[in-house]
Formats: structure tokens, C-alpha cells, sequence
């Protein structure tokens, strides 16, 4: 079955480095990413990330080993490890949130959030965001949430984070429960110079705070 042991430990290795480079915990590692390759982003609003490229090619290279590393069946092994490698970090993460974490680091997100805005007058602006939150620990969480940006126009345009106009939002979530969360505000905007003026986002993202830890989801 195995053909070259050093090439074998070599892609495991490695692969394991990968993992480490862009761990999604406990912060989202993909939340500024404009084009990815497996769990790597290769860039951004401000160009290309040469650490998520350099994650890329020592991926790549780890396949190569483990084809060298083995005998046969090449590509079902291949397969079978590029999916074990997708799935792996949130198996990690949610058995350490369903036993160690405590706080904000117990909270997930399954990133299916959506926000709506439906434009009132010049200067106000009715924001509507739904999203569920689960927390997995033996306690109850209580943390202030804070909305980012998932969009960057060339004109710095504000979206998701106009709702931190009438924040900020106070959240607690019972032991082992989710919870879906529904904000509905009335926003207004005469202070800001440049913002949205009506539309639909999907895949929110926001920020976690309690007291000086932070997530980003």
C-alpha cells in the first residue's frame, strides 16, 4: 500500500502546516477573501495574499506526496483526503466547543445570515438582519454584536455596518441552544456621507465582543 514512507510523512506533515496557516478558529479567515482555493484565500480588496498562495502550493505539493506515498489507488485516496482535510477543522471546532469553550468561543454561526434595507426618505433607511446563533456550551453566553462589512466598493460605501447605528446589540443565549436572532431598525443616516440606499446581502458577517476577547464570524 505504501510505496514511499518519506514522501507519505512528508505530505502529513505538511498538510498539517496548511492547516494551521489558515485554521477558521476562532476567528473567520475568509471574511476579506475575494478568491479562495480549498480553505486558502488568495486575495483580497487590497490585492493578492501571498501567504494564502504560498498555503496553495505546499497543498498542491502535498497531493503530489501522496500520490508518490502510495501504491494505489491514487485518486480515491486523493479524494477521500481532500475531503477529510475540508471537513476536519469544524469536527475540530465543534467538539472543542462542546467541551472546552466557554464564552463567545462556544458561539457558531453557520453564515446564512441576511440583512434588508428598504430606503424611507433622503436620510433614513429601515435595515432588517436575520441569522441564528448556537451556542454550544453548558452555559448560558451573554456578548455585544457588532455588524461588518461584507461588501467593498470602490466608494467605501457602508452596508452591513450601518445597523451599528442603533446598536450596540446586547445578545444572550441559553446553554446549548440556538437562537435566531431578528434585528429590525429604523437608521438614520443624515451623518454619513456615503451609504446604501436600499438592497439585499446575504452571508453576513459580524463581530463578537465580550468585555476584551473578539470574534469575527
Amino acid at each position: 500500500m505504501i510505496r514511499n514512507k518519506a514522501a507519505l510523512i512528508s505530505s502529513i506533515v505538511i498538510l498539517g502546516i496548511c492547516m494551521y496557516l489558515y485554521f477558521p478558529f476562532p476567528n473567520n479567515v475568509m471574511l476579506e477573501a475575494r478568491s479562495t482555493f480549498m480553505s486558502f484565500p488568495i486575495s483580497d480588496q487590497n490585492g493578492y495574499i501571498v501567504l494564502g498562495i504560498i498555503g496553495s502550493v505546499l497543498f498542491i505539493i502535498a497531493m503530489i506526496l501522496l500520490g508518490k506515498g502510495i501504491k494505489k489507488y491514487h485518486f480515491r485516496i486523493i479524494v477521500i483526503v481532500v475531503i477529510a482535510y475540508a471537513f476536519l477543522p469544524m469536527l475540530l471546532i465543534t467538539t472543542y466547543q462542546e467541551t472546552l469553550a466557554r464564552g463567545i468561543m462556544a458561539i457558531s454561526y453557520d453564515g446564512n445570515g441576511t440583512c434588508n434595507f428598504e430606503s424611507v426618505s433622503e436620510d433614513l433607511l429601515d435595515g432588517e438582519c436575520n441569522f441564528v446563533l448556537h451556542n454550544r456550551s453548558n452555559e448560558p453566553v451573554s456578548f455585544e454584536l457588532e455588524f461588518l462589512d461584507s461588501y467593498f466598493t470602490e466608494e467605501e460605501m457602508q452596508w452591513e455596518s450601518i445597523m451599528n447605528l442603533a446598536g450596540p446589540y446586547r445578545i444572550t443565549i441559553e446553554a446549548n441552544r440556538k437562537k435566531s436572532i431578528h434585528l429590525k431598525e429604523l437608521l438614520d443616516l443624515s451623518e454619513i456621507p456615503k451609504h446604501i440606499v436600499g438592497g439585499t446581502s446575504s452571508y453576513v458577517h459580524f463581530k463578537l465582543i465580550d468585555g476584551e476577547n473578539t470574534r469575527t464570524l
